[in-house]
């Protein structure tokens, strides 16, 4: 079967890890680059000996026959711009975070149904070859029933001056940027998500968003979940995700990931850690297969809009801040304090 043509929206940062993923690739085929940044496009371009525009529009007047379109452009712009290559007729791969409200992921979701194409969302963990191994363990019951999730996305990166720390921009802080992936993971592993809090850390950067925060969450089915995010701390964790069952432990590692049973001494090693390239280019496979009807989406447009939701209502949350006081009256002595004996009245009192 011949290649899927995709044009990449974008020539940014995480534009740069999606093109390696079509270096020799079996099902898919790079045939444009845009950004509005020509000296950028055509960088990229360069590389795949393909043209490179500033515009989609450009793209569409040009006449070069194209199936998919990955979005690598700001997260304000996903919207709007998804919405236009869906009604163009463009399978769409919208990087996360997918947008900044649930009603705007919902509007994205109804075009692409309407359209009759696919839409799915970029988050590579799911496609982490550890990741997936690791479901598997869980499905094949040798820690028993899940009862604890613990996720950390922590790392000193200064945000001063990217638009990461624009709300404008971003729709947000480190919640919606690091934790749109961790509500990924989460969902992945737990299912649906019923309940989330989140609280804010102190902002050591001194930007307008949030830079610490951590997610406290249970699952449909009641299992708990905790999620550390920072922008300005490094927990310095091996395992990036921890699944505690009642019969065992699994550990998803930077650079190798591991189980354990309750009962023996010894650590699995099961996976040879996270691999960056792996992921996307696992992603890019996935997406052109599912185009071409041979495989199913691992990320569909319900997982994108439930990401959403989720991030929405914690910020909610975070709006809110329900914390419980815990109340500490002073207390009132009222009568005259105790005046405890000496040392040498004692000894008078047993000499005597």
């Amino acid at each position: 079967m011949k290649p899927v043509k995709f044009a990449l929206i974008g020539a940014g940062g995480i534009a740069q890890s999606y093109a390696s993923a079509f270096d020799s690739h079996p099902d898919a085929k790079l045939v444009a680059v845009v950004d509005v940044r020509a000296e950028s496009a055509s960088a990229l371009a360069s590389r795949f000996s393909c043209p490179a525009y500033e515009t989609p529009e450009a793209l569409f007047e040009s006449g070069i026959p194209t199936d998919a379109a990955i979005l690598c452009t700001p997260p304000n712009t996903h919207e709007s711009i998804t919405q236009n290559l869906l009604t163009r007729g463009l399978h769409v791969l919208c990087e996360k975070p997918f947008t900044f409200t649930a009603e705007g992921a919902r509007d994205m979701a109804r075009a692409a149904d309407n359209a009759g194409v696919l839409l799915t969302m970029g988050s590579k963990f799911r496609y982490v070859e550890d990741v997936i191994r690791a479901k598997s363990l869980i499905n094949s019951g040798i820690i028993g029933e899940v009862v604890l999730f613990e996720n950390a996305f922590t790392a000193r990166v200064d945000m001063t001056h990217r638009w990461n720390s624009d709300s404008a921009v971003s729709g947000g802080g480190v919640l919606i940027d690091n934790g749109t992936h961790s509500v990924d993971i989460m969902r992945y592993f737990l299912g649906p998500l019923a309940e989330v809090h989140a609280v804010e850390g102190k902002n050591v950067q001194g930007i307008a968003v949030e830079d610490t925060a951590r997610l406290f969450v249970k699952s449909r089915s009641g299992i708990m979940g905790s999620v550390d995010l920072s922008w300005s701390i490094n927990k310095e964790l091996d395992w990036y995700v921890n699944i505690y069952g009642a019969l065992g432990t699994i550990q998803i590692g930077w650079k190798e990931s591991r189980y354990k049973l309750g009962t023996g001494k010894d650590w699995v090693v099961f996976g040879k850690g996270y691999d960056k390239v792996q992921a996307f280019r696992s992603q890019v496979t996935n997406f052109a297969r599912a185009i071409r009807g041979t495989e199913n989406l691992r990320i569909t447009w319900e997982d994108a809009v439930a990401s959403v939701e989720v991030i929405e209502a914690a910020y909610s949350s975070l709006r809110t801040s329900p914390w419980t006081g815990i109340e500490s009256p002073m207390i009132n002595l009222s009568h005259t304090p105790l005046s405890l004996p000496t040392l040498d009245a004692l000894r008078d009192n047993w000499n005597g």
